[in-house]
């Protein structure tokens, strides 16, 4: 996985780079856990962060919540469904999903708010066995 960080308020570029572990759940859900290097200007280092995907009610997508069970958004590859709508006050979180093949995907995040105006663009590809 690498993704593309920037903040648009005062031109800072980041980067994180690393992995995406799917790990099956009971409940028919895959436990999402992405492990890497951010690099920004004040902060080179570890970082991590936790999901969880569940079948959504359409049958081309998945649901995404936040460990604690807090939904977050629906991710899908298909062109009227592929984009979602996140609010974490006071700042609203947009993604936009894009299939790239059997063993690709993209994902672009657009935040904007008073707190922050972000764009992170993240690149999913399959590591061979």
């Amino acid at each position: 996985m690498e993704r593309d960080l920037l903040d648009r308020a005062d031109g800072t570029h980041g980067t994180f780079s690393g992995v995406v572990l799917y790990t099956p759940t009971d409940d028919g859900g895959l436990a999402l856990r992405e492990e890497g290097t951010m690099r920004w200007p004040a902060f080179t280092g570890p970082a991590s962060r936790e999901y969880v995907l569940k079948p959504a009610a359409r049958p081309d997508a998945l649901d995404v919540f936040f460990p604690d069970g807090r939904p977050f958004h629906r991710m899908s590859f298909t062109p009227d469904a592929s984009l979602d709508t996140h609010w974490c006050d006071p700042d609203t979180y947009r993604v936009s999903y894009t299939h790239q093949g059997p063993d690709a995907f993209s994902y672009s995040w657009d935040v904007k708010g008073p707190r922050k105006d972000l764009l992170l663009v993240s690149h999913l590809e399959r590591i061979p066995e």
